[in-house]
């Protein structure tokens, strides 16, 4: 007799998953706020936040896409830069402060989408290697536009005086809007033309499936999370400078990505809130830390090549599924190795 799982219904998933959220926001922002973190954890947890919008941003183009840019920190860049200007504005035209940091957030989001399809375009002829190359000269150009407008930007000192908008509830409502949307992205007929393009380029082209459209949408979707995380930074620091956003900005968000397996948004999660904590982590090893930080990396990368989770993605609603289930499918394990130890 065929057996028939339990299913939890579409309206009840969305209900369970609304009630996490929400418990986590609130719990969240009662621990930070209540005292009950210090100033350096609660710091790190709001780092954690932004690096975690940061990957999943880059999980886009370099997990689903299959490209491999080494800009992103120029996005994230444009998009502090342009929410730190917007949000010191907002100070002396005396707006509210809920207004302004929505609009300073999506602001910072669309600038730096513009800049993602203006690299998007030029570089939908280009792949592997090539593309790594002008994506590192974009995000080095925007460094040095930067230290070269101090009249805008505060040049090399910085800009200051950035008005401190990132608190847990803000930080992390954006993680997770960010990461709903994404997920609802890939899930949807875009997603699944971005997956094809990146499995056999040649093959989607054949199916009808726009290469140029897609590949520069995934682009400018990148980098509206990242610009929004840069804005998010520039909220949490209070004060912007263009060493924060070099090449090694850039790498260190692409090491989140690999570590936690190109494709899997719950891996970029984990690997951007691991790599944020471990060097504060491993502080009272001093000259070491540094050494069994890349230690640990490597380690990772030759036993786990694909990453901590792959191409995994976590449900909350299959995992509930499994619960229910779990009598069920051990009696058909059950039933199996009896049928085979009978064959």
């Amino acid at each position: 007799m065929k057996q028939t799982y339990k299913r939890i219904p579409m309206p009840v998933r969305y209900l369970i998953n609304t009630i996490l959220i929400i418990a986590f926001l609130v719990l969240g922002n009662m621990i930070v706020s209540g005292g009950v973190t210090n100033r350096a954890q609660s710091s790190l947890i709001l780092q954690v936040g932004i690096y975690i919008i940061l990957a999943v941003s880059l999980n886009i183009v370099t997990g689903y896409l299959g490209q491999l840019p080494l800009g992103h920190a120029g996005f994230m860049a444009v998009g502090a830069y342009a929410g730190a200007i917007f949000w010191k504005s907002s100070a002396a035209a005396a707006l509210p402060t809920g207004l302004a940091i929505v609009l300073g957030l999506i602001l910072a989001g669309i600038v730096a989408a513009l800049f993602g399809v203006v690299i998007g375009i030029p570089a939908l002829r280009l792949r592997g290697d090539y593309l790594a190359i002008i994506t590192l000269g974009f995000g080095e150009i925007i460094r040095v536009c930067i230290i070269n407008l101090p009249d805008l930007t505060g040049g090399t000192p910085g800009l200051m005086g950035i008005p401190k908008h990132s608190s847990f509830l803000v930080v992390f409502t954006a993680v997770v809007l960010s990461c709903i949307i994404i997920h609802m992205m890939m899930k949807s007929r875009h997603g699944r033309a971005i997956l094809s393009i990146r499995e056999n380029e040649i093959a989607a082209e054949s199916c009808g499936i726009n290469i140029t459209y897609y590949k520069v949408l995934a682009f400018a979707v990148s980098a509206f999370f990242a610009g929004a995380a840069g804005a998010l930074y520039a909220g949490y620091q209070g004060l912007l400078t263009p060493k924060s956003f070099d090449f090694m900005a850039s790498i260190n968000i692409l090491v989140m990505v690999v570590l936690g397996g190109m494709g899997s948004m719950v891996g970029s999660v984990i690997a951007a809130a691991v790599l944020t904590s471990l060097p504060l982590a491993l502080q009272s090893l001093n000259t070491y830390r540094m050494v069994i930080y890349s230690v640990l990396l490597i380690a990772v990368m030759i036993f786990k090549p694909s990453g901590l989770m792959g191409t995994y993605d976590f449900s909350m609603s299959h995992l509930l599924e499994r619960v229910i289930n779990a009598g069920q499918l051990r009696a058909e394990k059950k039933a199996k190795k009896a049928g085979g130890s009978n064959g």
